[in-house]
């Protein structure tokens, strides 16, 4: 089992920035790639970034590129998630995801790839 805490959310104008974190604990041995998600109110969760343990490789959706950028801390087994210049459109409830089975980014988007989630945290971007 993995547990996953995610934090830093909060309300914020346009143009501000904001930075999440998701704690990883439990059986972390083998994550092999971190997500994060969001889920605005009435539309799908959908994919945002994610990162691979082994070596920091990214990847983004276009529409976050250049503004929001993932690291990790594998000493804490922490994922972060800066977020810049943050719009309306950004607002959205961030969730946090493991993957444990394969590091491949093949379908890195899919929810069906993470086998674990935490249970979100709020952002607001008001205009």
């Amino acid at each position: 089992q993995v547990q996953l805490v995610e934090s830093g959310g909060g309300l914020v104008q346009a143009g501000d920035s904001l930075r999440l974190s998701c704690e990883a604990s439990g059986s972390t041995f083998g994550t092999y790639i971190m997500g994060w998600f969001r889920q605005a109110p009435g539309k799908e969760r959908e994919f945002v970034t994610a990162i691979r343990w082994s070596d920091s490789m990214t990847y983004y959706v276009d529409l976050v590129k250049g503004r929001f950028f993932i690291s990790r801390d594998n000493a804490k087994t922490t994922v972060t998630l800066q977020m810049n210049n943050l719009k309306p459109e950004d607002t959205a409830v961030y969730y946090c995801a493991a993957a444990l089975r394969e590091d491949s980014f093949l379908g890195v988007g899919a929810r069906g790839r993470y086998d674990y989630w935490g249970q979100g945290t709020q952002v607001t971007v008001s205009s």
